[in-house]
């Protein structure tokens, strides 16, 4: 069984295993060197959740975003318009990932209970690998905002609704009440985690997510196949 500490100890060592030149020693405020779009876009966004996460959407600000990514304003500007922008690329690629994931795990077996089992572990490890990723996504003060929200609710959506296909082609349940479980799962999954994480590595991750797992299929094993 794997703790929050060793998911996070292995994903770190992974990026580390990159092979790559030591980066140049910077002094304070010193400008980085010029780099490819793509690698400077990712340096921003990097540097941004830094700032997001530390101080929320309302209280990060351009400069400090800048200095934390060594690069001047207008070079951040030349990427990201606005604050916002910059908040949604953010959002995009984190929700984009977490899709993925999450997509994956269900077409991972064709095996129900551990379809179920592969979604809670694989929840939790994108938590464990990225506890900041998750609380820019879930726990940001711009939650409420139209364009944040509904971002968050096609992600609910697409995974609920994946869900809910493997519960209605399982079960013959109709496709709305389907759709009940496969939101009652999908929230059972969020909220479990988010709790996980305040516990700060004090409950085993696979013992975390084998409680909720064993939960959700006790309950969602009881709806009766039809022949």
């Amino acid at each position: 069984m794997e703790s929050r500490a060793t998911v996070v100890h292995e994903a770190r060592a992974d990026r580390a295993s990159v092979d790559e030149p030591p980066a140049p020693q910077r002094t304070a405020g010193q400008r980085s060197a010029r780099l490819p779009r793509d690698e400077r876009r990712a340096q921003l966004l990097s540097a941004a959740q830094e700032v997001f996460v530390a101080n929320g959407y309302h209280g990060a600000a351009m400069d400090e975003i800048a200095e934390t990514a060594h690069v001047s304003k207008p070079v951040l500007y030349q990427h990201f318009p606005s604050k916002r922008e910059l908040y949604l690329a953010l959002l995009d690629s984190h929700l984009s990932s977490l899709t993925d994931l999450m997509l994956g795990a269900l077409s991972s077996t064709v095996d129900n209970k551990e379809r179920v089992q592969a979604v809670m572990r694989a929840y939790y490890r994108f938590i464990a690998s990225d506890d900041q990723a998750h609380r820019l996504v879930f726990e940001s003060d711009l939650i409420n905002d139209p364009d944040v929200s509904s971002r968050l609710e096609t992600f609910n959506k697409t995974f609920a609704d994946a869900v809910a296909r493997v519960i209605a082609e399982d079960t013959k349940l109709p496709h709305l009440e389907a759709q009940l479980l496969g939101r009652g799962l999908a929230g059972m999954a969020q909220v479990s985690a988010r709790y996980w994480l305040e516990t700060d590595g004090n409950l085993d991750l696979d013992v975390a997510s084998d409680l909720i797992y064993r939960l959700a299929w006790r309950g969602i094993s009881r709806f009766p196949k039809e022949t």
